[in-house]
């Protein structure tokens, strides 16, 4: 199956002095799958290292001289490691994470030889107070769920993931073409992101199979807990994870997740749910300006669940009921608010650790949120998630009007179109504004379209 990372990947070997790579994401998002389909494509002899399965190559590694450590593996595979030709995978590195210190020496000394690391809970690894990484000798990449074109490819539908990744904005969806997408997106919803449930579909189109493995996936990131929770967190911290795909699109607030448990408590797990990659934060920002964190408030926030397959299979609602339903209004919104999400954290450069903003006002008599707020093209971004042609959007108005933002996104299940509008301000004067209505399926194209429109409404402010 196709990966977008695969493109990153080509461009991070082609570098004339490139970095060991080190690829972060949740378990079973495909990491080790990447390494795999890279060297087949890239051409590069693979060289295997499993520290899980054989934890003794760590002793390799423990000289900090790479020209021996490479003749040392070479005479344990009993294969050449030739820099320029060999990719030196080391998977499952948590399980010995004093190697990760030696790859600034390959850095240093052997820039040309290829290096991958890659690992399950290995951001708990980076985190630990015990562990130095070596600053400015490592480069990262991010992985999340399959997205919506890699799930298009994988089925067969490679020409309508090529329409919606290269869609602009004045390009026609035909009614007949805009309905084939919707509900593919719907089959997307209910089998999710996680690469082995997309393939099962893919070869059988059995919802069921799908069903079973997500269910699996559920349990083994469950089993996880043990690794990184302690003893008496382990019932917080199960209840902590069911409850995330109830809450989404809500404030969390400490007390909902657990009546029983300090506030500290539910924190410190949710922290390491985070760290673990299943759930993120969307924090709180200000949005006066960029970067949007220099103004968010980590202690309001919102959560994300890893995969909307996932968060289907959580809630029990089934395919038939995602067909059965409008799919802006199933779980109140909260499914459409968390695939939108999810695609605008996957649609991050790849190198770029994922992060993501909301806004929200509380005053008594003018309440207001929006559901997110990202930057495009040196611009503030507000996007908002709304069910149908008459959705409320309120805040979203109420934003454009306080912030300098010229151009706001709105996702909803209807076709594409664009509102010129003109603001009044309390000081007399007026403000222009644009906003962009997708339809939902363009949720992973939404940087890329809106980076494309940022110049006209640039033109339109300035009027």
């Amino acid at each position: 199956m196709h990966r977008e990372q695969l493109t990153w990947l080509q461009h991070w070997a082609q570098r004339p002095k490139r970095k060991p790579l080190i690829i972060r994401g949740a378990r079973q998002v495909g990491k080790s799958t990447l390494v795999n389909l890279f060297a087949q494509q890239s051409g590069l002899e693979l060289v295997l290292l499993n520290f899980e399965r054989n934890p003794e190559y760590a002793q390799v590694f423990t000289n900090k001289d790479p020209a021996q450590a490479v003749n040392m593996l070479a005479l344990l595979f009993n294969q050449s490691i030739t820099p320029g030709k060999s990719l030196l995978f080391l998977d499952e590195i948590q399980a010995q994470p004093a190697v990760l210190g030696a790859l600034r020496y390959f850095y240093e000394e052997m820039p040309d030889l290829h290096i991958i690391a890659a690992g399950s809970l290995l951001d708990f690894e980076l985190a630990s107070p015990s562990f130095s990484m070596p600053v400015g000798r490592i480069s990262y990449l991010h992985m999340g769920a399959m997205n919506f074109t890699e799930f298009l490819a994988a089925v067969g539908k490679d020409k309508l993931a090529q329409f919606v990744k290269t869609w602009q904005v004045g390009t026609e969806i035909p009614p007949v073409l805009h309905t084939e997408l919707m509900q593919w997106l719907r089959r997307h919803m209910a089998v999710g992101g996680m690469p082995e449930a997309v393939a099962a579909f893919a070869q059988s189109g059995s919802y069921q199979a799908c069903e079973e493995i997500k269910q699996d996936l559920l349990a083994t990131f469950t089993d996880d807990f043990a690794k990184y929770a302690k003893a008496n967190d382990q019932e917080l911290i199960r209840t902590v994870f069911r409850k995330v795909p109830a809450m989404l699109g809500q404030k969390i607030k400490y007390v909902d997740m657990h009546r029983e448990r300090k506030a500290t408590d539910v924190a410190r797990v949710i922290g390491q749910l985070c760290q673990a990659r299943v759930i993120t934060k969307v924090t709180h920002t200000a949005a006066n300006g960029l970067p949007l964190s220099a103004e968010e408030n980590p202690a309001f926030f919102k959560l994300l669940f890893l995969d909307t397959g996932l968060v289907s299979s959580v809630l029990n609602l089934s395919y038939q009921a995602l067909q059965a339903e409008d799919l802006m209004l199933v779980n109140a919104g909260a499914l459409a608010e968390q695939y939108v999400g999810q695609a605008l954290l996957n649609s991050l450069e790849a190198h770029e650790h994922p992060y993501i903003h909301y806004w929200a006002r509380e005053q008594r008599s003018s309440s207001a949120e929006v559901d997110f707020v990202i930057a495009c093209e040196r611009q503030v971004v507000p996007v908002e998630v709304k069910a149908g042609k008459s959705g409320s959007l309120k805040s979203l108005h109420l934003f454009l009007k306080e912030k300098p933002s010229p151009l706001a996104v709105r996702f909803n299940a209807d076709l594409p179109s664009v509102l010129e509008g003109v603001h009044p301000l309390n000081n007399g004067q007026t403000k222009n504004y644009v906003l962009l209505s997708l339809p939902l399926y363009l949720a992973g194209e939404c940087r890329r379209v809106a980076a494309a429109y940022a110049e006209t409404a640039r033109r339109i402010k300035s009027v």
